[in-house]
């Protein structure tokens, strides 16, 4: 088969809705997390060889969801189905196996597991105090 007969390559979209553990728009949150961890990290936009470790991709979506979406971050998370920081790792994953990210040899999917959870690191109980009357 020549390239002129090659399947052409399947879109972001297509690829997440044939593997459908979440949804496109957890995909996009994730793209301005890895801006956000990249700029955390080096101080500047992204670059060439502007790496950032699962761990710190995944604090930055942390971050970015509790300023985002406040005390709702937690059900925004599960809606688009992230129930814990390793779904994160399973969607970065995907788009390696895919071919639309990148990794080195040190990185594995398992440098996404226990960085965050949702009832723990995303608990505002402590911050939000009621008025008895």
């Amino acid at each position: 088969m020549d390239k002129s007969e090659e399947q052409p390559a399947k879109t972001i979209e297509e690829v997440i809705v044939e593997d459908g553990r979440y949804r496109v728009e957890g995909f996009g949150f994730l793209h301005e997390g890895l801006s956000r961890a990249v700029k955390d990290v080096y101080e500047e936009p992204e670059g060439p060889g502007h790496h950032v470790t699962g761990q710190q991709l995944c604090q930055s979506l942390r971050d970015l969801a509790l300023e985002r979406y406040g005390l709702m971050a937690p059900a925004v998370l599960r809606s688009w189905g992230v129930r814990e920081s390793i779904d994160f790792g399973n969607m970065v994953y995907l788009l390696i196996e895919h071919g639309m990210m990148r990794k080195t040899e040190e990185d594995s999917v398992e440098d996404f597991r226990d960085v965050f959870n949702l009832e723990r690191d995303f608990d505002a109980s402590d911050s939000i105090r009621l008025k008895k009357e």
